[in-house]
C-alpha cells in the first residue's frame, strides 16, 4: 500500500468517523502544505514571462504557424518573399507579438512564407549561411526580418512591431498600392450566403 492509498483510507475513515472536524483540519493543512511546497499550478498569462505553451495557439489563435511549413532554404529556392520571426515562448513581448504574426499570415500567408523561429534553437558563436535563420538573428526577441523574392533583406526590426509596419514593406515587395490608396478588404458575413439563397 502506497502512502497516498494509506492517507486516502485514513481520510475516509475520519470523514465517516466521530471527528469530522479533525478531518477538515487535516485537509486544510494538506492543502496549505501543497501550495507552500510548490504543488500549486503555475499561473501564466499574456502579460508575464512564464512559459505556458505554443504562444501562437494560445495568444494568436493560429497554432499552425509553428512549426513552420517550409524552411528558409526551401522558400528561397522558390523565389518567395520570407518573413522571419524570431521568438521565444516565455517572453511577454513575444506573446504580444504572436497576434501580429497571425495578421501577417492572414493577409500574406499564400504569397509569402512566414517562418517563426524559436531563438532558443540558434546556437551562439556558430557560423550560419544566408539560407539559415541563424544568419539573420541579432540576439534579441522578438525580431522581424523580411526578405524579398531575391533573398535581399528589406526589413529588419527588433522589438514588437505594428502590423502596419510589415504591411507597408510587403506592399512594396509585392508592388501593391499603398494602404491609403487601396480598398479595405472585408470578409463576408457568414450568413450572407444564406440570405442570398433565400432572396
Amino acid at each position: 500500500m502506497t502512502f497516498l492509498q494509506f492517507f486516502f483510507r485514513f481520510f475516509i475513515s475520519l470523514l465517516h468517523g466521530w471527528r469530522p472536524t479533525i478531518a477538515r483540519l487535516l485537509v486544510l493543512v494538506l492543502g496549505l502544505s501543497c501550495v507552500l511546497m510548490g504543488a500549486a499550478p503555475a499561473w501564466a498569462g499574456l502579460n508575464d514571462d512564464h512559459y505556458d505553451g505554443n504562444i501562437f495557439a494560445l495568444y494568436a489563435g493560429n497554432g499552425s504557424l509553428f512549426p513552420p511549413r517550409v524552411t528558409l532554404a526551401e522558400s528561397l529556392q522558390r523565389d518567395k518573399p520570407v518573413v522571419l520571426a524570431f521568438f521565444i515562448d516565455d517572453s511577454r513581448d513575444c506573446k504580444l507579438y504572436a497576434s501580429v504574426l497571425s495578421q501577417i499570415d492572414a493577409f500574406y500567408g499564400r504569397a509569402a512564407n512566414l517562418i517563426p523561429v524559436n531563438a532558443d534553437t540558434i546556437l551562439p558563436n556558430s557560423t550560419y549561411s544566408p539560407t539559415e535563420p541563424g544568419y539573420y538573428y541579432k540576439g534579441f526577441v522578438p525580431q522581424t526580418v523580411i526578405l524579398d523574392q531575391s533573398g535581399q533583406v528589406v526589413f529588419d526590426e527588433i522589438g514588437n512591431i505594428a502590423y502596419e509596419q510589415a504591411d507597408d514593406v510587403l506592399r512594396e515587395v509585392f508592388d501593391l498600392l499603398p494602404r491609403s490608396e487601396s480598398v479595405e478588404l472585408k470578409r463576408r458575413p457568414i450568413n450572407e450566403f444564406n440570405t442570398e439563397l433565400v432572396n
